[in-house]
């Protein structure tokens, strides 16, 4: 053709098709990996009901400033199904790895929840995180950006937080944070009755379902 060869083609690769691959074994090596290592994680999904203690932890942070002026960040671990407060740490940052260690120590005293429950933030949806909820077998729910509602256990349990601890006193030093937390978590979990939990205290909740089941297999 004149237009081939006006433009310098050649005509061959007109006609040229290409040649099916076998990506068989390309295929099956794909689905090997992923099914070891899956990236176990929901996004803008609905929030469904639990029923057993660590079937479900959210997770939270909140800001708030020294009497300096230096920011601080406070991080909160629920339990969803027994109401109970898992950590409340204090640190001027968190990144990936300072969050996972945190939930490790948690999961040493009682085991990995089957589902986290976060929004998406940095430190939370990175791949650090991503990595470890695979090699944990934890499914990682996000909530949707802008949708606090969606993580409403522990939305209402920082609201009691912050009125209860944080806005009652002007801090010196990030010491002095953790040692009101670690009070204000003593008072929740063991002398604050909830309403959603049968009027016990979450650490009394928590007791009569072990005891519960300890009766259930006595009994079987």
């Amino acid at each position: 053709m004149r237009a081939c060869a006006l433009i310098g083609y050649t005509r061959s690769n007109l006609y040229y098709h290409r040649k099916p691959k076998d990506d068989e074994p390309i295929r099956t090596r794909l689905q090997d990996l992923a099914a070891q290592r899956p990236r176990r994680y929901v996004r803008g999904n609905a929030v469904a009901p639990v029923h057993a203690p660590n079937e479900r932890w959210s997770l939270d942070f909140m800001h708030d400033t020294l009497a300096s002026g230096r920011r601080l960040r406070v991080l909160m671990i629920i339990d969803d199904f027994t109401r109970e407060c898992l950590a409340v740490e204090v640190e001027r940052g968190f990144s990936s790895r300072r969050v996972i260690s945190v939930l490790e120590r948690v999961a040493f005293e009682r085991g990995l929840p089957r589902i986290l429950r976060f929004d998406n933030g940095a430190e939370l949806t990175s791949h650090a995180m991503l990595r470890w909820g695979a090699e944990r077998a934890i499914e990682l729910h996000f909530i949707d950006p802008g949708r606090p509602t969606q993580n409403a256990h522990v939305e209402s349990f920082n609201g009691k937080a912050r009125d209860e601890f944080l806005n009652l006193y002007s801090f010196l030093a990030l010491d002095q944070v953790r040692e009101a937390a670690a009070a204000w978590l003593i008072d929740f979990n063991e002398v604050r009755p909830h309403s959603a939990i049968g009027n016990l205290t979450p650490a009394e909740f928590a007791e009569t379902l072990i005891i519960n089941q300890h009766l259930q297999e006595s009994a079987a």
